[in-house]
């Protein structure tokens, strides 16, 4: 690989950590053909883009970046491979998945909304991460159950002004 090939793939690296706030570093050596194979078809379902990366190239490129990865660049030995996905807690799902039938891939590290995670026991803490979606829905859920409670009660009362009132004092 040529120095100019280098430094472009180092360039490219560095716009995929620009452009993402979900970055996970897996181990995924030691899987043979049909696993990583199976692995690759479950990051493409999931909406996790998987790629193996040299760790000089990658390193350079969380330098370069504008993102503090912190302890992240530490977790850079061995055989590395980038998780990349729009939400937070899919690499973590598809780890935890996968790895009910093997004992990879290992989970190095990730950075998660500008939140550095060290280590494979990090893991069950980026599951129960909620994703944009969820926390919506969360929000909606709460906002929506206090309307329909006083709805509810201020059917239930009747239609007359002295029900509304004693409804909405006993609120």
């Amino acid at each position: 690989m040529t120095r100019e090939e280098k430094s472009q793939v180092i360039q490219d690296l560095t716009a995929q950590l620009a452009d993402t706030n979900t970055i996970y570093l897996a181990d995924i050596s030691g899987l043979d053909a049909v696993t990583t194979s199976n692995l690759r078809r479950a990051c493409f379902k999931a909406n996790v883009q998987l790629a193996v990366v040299k760790n000089t190239m990658l390193a350079k490129a969380m330098e370069a970046s504008d993102k503090e990865f912190g302890e992240l660049q530490d977790v850079l030995k061995g055989n590395t491979s980038l998780m990349i996905a729009e939400a937070a807690n899919a690499p973590a799902k598809l780890i935890k998945e996968f790895r009910k039938k093997s004992d990879k891939p290992l989970l190095k590290g990730a950075f998660v909304e500008e939140a550095v995670y060290v280590g494979d026991d990090q893991l069950d803490a980026l599951v129960n991460i909620k994703s944009r979606e969820e926390l919506i829905g969360d929000i909606i859920g709460l906002l929506q159950s206090p309307a329909k409670n006083v709805i509810s009660a201020l059917q239930s009362g009747g239609q007359t002004l002295s029900g509304i009132v004693k409804t909405l004092s006993e609120k």
